[in-house]
């Protein structure tokens, strides 16, 4: 295998590392800001990856993916524990839509930073060395994955953040209906989700992703 293709993999590797690690983290994070420290107490607000990986998100699916010749790569962390009730009633369901967006948030906020770094710098254009190409590749790869995991979990599919985000929004405005709706679906929710994702649907379901991308690449 040649140096650059090494470069790529490792790049490609540590950008989704930061991208799904971070995404975990964040909802840790926002937790702990609204008075849940179960995330903290279990050790999982740590920057260290060893904490956050799931077998089969962080290393199984990525490399299928990868070996498979998918267009890009995707994968998720173990999930950090979280004690909503704790979070409604310090901060009520604001508070919960907030924990519930966070890595989304986070993921968003590293793709406009690719982004600017992409459109106002040459790291692209002039590449001389094994290290400018990891961090031209790099940097894409952050924008390309950030934009893939935060639209992708934008979805309101459980059990997607985008669910319980409308969730607890129906909730607090008293909409019970659609409450209720999500909470008889959450079983079937993995069914769902990969019905959307092995399907046909999956191409105008994951069509903005591509749109996103291009708008923000340079």
């Amino acid at each position: 295998m040649e140096n650059n293709e090494i470069i790529k993999i490792v790049a490609s590797v540590l950008a989704l590392a930061v991208a799904i690690i971070g995404h975990e983290i964040m909802h840790g994070k926002m937790a702990y800001h609204y008075g849940d420290d179960t995330a903290k107490n279990a050790g999982r607000l740590s920057i260290n990856p060893l904490v956050h990986i799931d077998p089969i998100g962080t290393i199984l699916v990525p490399a299928l993916l990868y070996f498979g010749g998918a267009p890009f790569l995707f994968g998720w962390a173990k999930p950090v524990p979280i004690y909503i009730r704790e979070v409604i009633r310090n901060a009520g369901y604001k508070g919960a839509i907030n924990v519930s967006l966070a890595g989304i948030y986070f993921n968003f906020a590293l793709a406009i930073i690719a982004s600017i770094i992409l459109n106002f710098s040459n790291i692209t254009s002039s590449i001389n060395s094994l290290v400018e190409l990891f961090l031209a590749y790099f940097v894409l790869q952050t924008l390309l994955y950030n934009v893939v995991l935060g639209f992708f979990n934008l979805l309101p599919i459980p059990p997607l953040d985008g669910s319980h985000a409308v969730s607890y929004f129906a909730t607090w405005n008293g909409w019970h209906k659609i409450s209720n709706f999500y909470d008889s679906i959450e079983k079937y929710g993995m069914i769902i989700l990969i019905l959307v994702i092995a399907t046909p649907i999956s191409d105008f379901v994951f069509a903005p992703i591509w749109h996103i991308v291009n708008f923000l690449a340079p």
